[in-house]
């Protein structure tokens, strides 16, 4: 099994009614960054690059950085940047990028080479990954939505092509156009680093995904509707000719662990805390469907599962904006009773000792069967003393004993399976057959 760390790097102003621990939520994209300040940026940056460090210390097989843009809910808005330093000062982890935004590159020959210098840099340790975005990165790159899903495949096909073909070469497609193509930096790894998609919603990416024989990472979706997402990747690999295995699945989840139950419950709580965060169940009256569902982005009759609670959340953003339209006050809708709460029993946060996440994270492996997982840990208003605690304990308990569930459930991840046997195999189960 491949065992992650992931954090969305939060803006956290402790003086700040916004971003400190009981800040407001506030609506996407509708914050100027006059409230942003670059000293306390500076200090929150090195803080999260010191982190991993440690995470990787602490024995984590892969350090995950993510891309968002315009918003205090994640500070990734050059995730590359951060790569290149991780790739430079660490030493064994692998670097894992879900991922770059592909369809508001206009350059993406830009990109292959800025991937690859990292892979280089790193020697070998880069895994790459690609989204599609949401609509926040449509508006604050001004891409077209209803292009984004050509832009994606395409530019996922140049940067492959720019990766392995000997140039010069030319690429005139649909929307990208080169008259030269050879791009002096190439990949580490032999052919080009491994690429693993993640998402939450489209069936269309997650059938791309099968085809190609990517992994795909379901990011923090409860877990009956990612069980049910994850069979019909299934589908289509059989459709495809192979067996799809736990090398194929990967699951991101919440998970903090700590010294005793009061301080795990103190520091779980501040995941629903600090920045709004629509990816954080419980700040659901930021998100504003007419951004994060521009028309022709994803197509609307064509979902995962897992976009069921989604569809809960905008429902709750829309209601805000009605309220706020038809003059009345501007309260968030209300919450679950209790959120944290709520989200525990759920498991959409695993948060406690040792000894009482341990079990949890057993039931999630079992359910979803993934041979790849990254714990979602220090998030929110979560200072870095809480995160440094869960790491240590992260270290010394959860990942052995995750290691040892692992070999018993038989959960391979995707380097511990030979692609090139792993292909070989179905080649003679299809002979076998015909």
């Amino acid at each position: 099994m491949f065992i992650g760390h992931f954090t969305e790097r939060p803006y956290q102003d402790p003086n700040s009614g916004y971003f400190g621990a009981t800040g407001r939520n506030l609506m996407d994209l509708a914050m100027s960054n006059d409230s942003y300040d670059p000293r306390l940026g500076a200090d929150l940056y090195n803080r999260y690059l010191d982190e991993r460090v440690f995470a990787e210390e602490m024995g984590f097989d892969g350090l995950m950085l993510n891309e968002h843009h315009s918003t205090p809910f994640c500070m990734g808005g050059v995730m590359n940047l951060e790569a290149a330093i991780l790739a430079r000062i660490t030493k064994r982890a692998k670097i894992v990028l879900l991922g770059n935004i592909l369809p508001i590159w206009d350059d993406p020959l830009f990109l292959a080479e800025e991937l690859a210098e990292i892979d280089m840099i790193s020697r070998g340790r880069l895994v790459t990954g690609w989204v599609r975005g949401t609509g926040r990165e449509s508006v604050a790159h001004n891409a077209v939505p209803p292009f984004n899903w050509e832009r994606f495949q395409e530019a996922h096909d140049f940067i492959v092509e720019a990766w392995t073909k000997p140039g010069p070469f030319r690429w005139e497609g649909e929307h990208y156009h080169y008259r030269y193509v050879n791009p002096w930096a190439r990949p580490y790894q032999d052919p080009h680093p491994p690429i693993w998609i993640p998402g939450v919603m489209s069936r269309n990416t997650v059938k791309w995904a099968a085809e190609h024989r990517y992994p795909y990472v379901m990011l923090a979706t409860e877990l009956q509707p990612t069980v049910e997402s994850f069979q019909y990747y299934d589908e289509v690999a059989a459709e495809q000719g192979y067996e799809a295995g736990t090398q194929h699945r990967a699951y991101l989840f919440k998970v903090h662990v700590d010294e005793t139950e009061e301080l795990a419950e103190e520091a779980g709580r501040k995941y629903v805390q600090g920045p709004s965060n629509p990816f954080l169940e419980g700040n659901q009256g930021i998100i504003r469907p007419f951004i994060q569902n521009l028309p022709g982005l994803t197509q609307r009759n064509n979902l995962l599962p897992t976009m069921r609670s989604f569809a809960a959340a905008a429902s709750r953003g829309r209601a805000a904006q009605h309220s706020k339209n038809k003059g009345e006050a501007q309260a968030a809708p209300t919450p679950p009773r209790d959120v944290y709460k709520d989200q525990t029993e759920k498991l959409s946060i695993i948060s406690g000792t040792p000894d009482t996440v341990i079990p949890k994270v057993r039931h999630v492996l079992e359910t979803i069967r993934p041979g790849t997982i990254f714990f979602w840990d220090g998030d929110g208003a979560m200072s870095h003393d809480d995160q440094m605690r869960s790491l240590r304990l992260m270290g010394s308990d959860v990942i052995p004993a995750v290691r040892e569930m692992s070999k018993e459930l038989d959960l391979k991840g995707p380097f511990e399976v030979d692609p090139a046997k792993d292909a070989a195999d179905d080649a003679t189960q299809e002979a076998a057959a015909d």
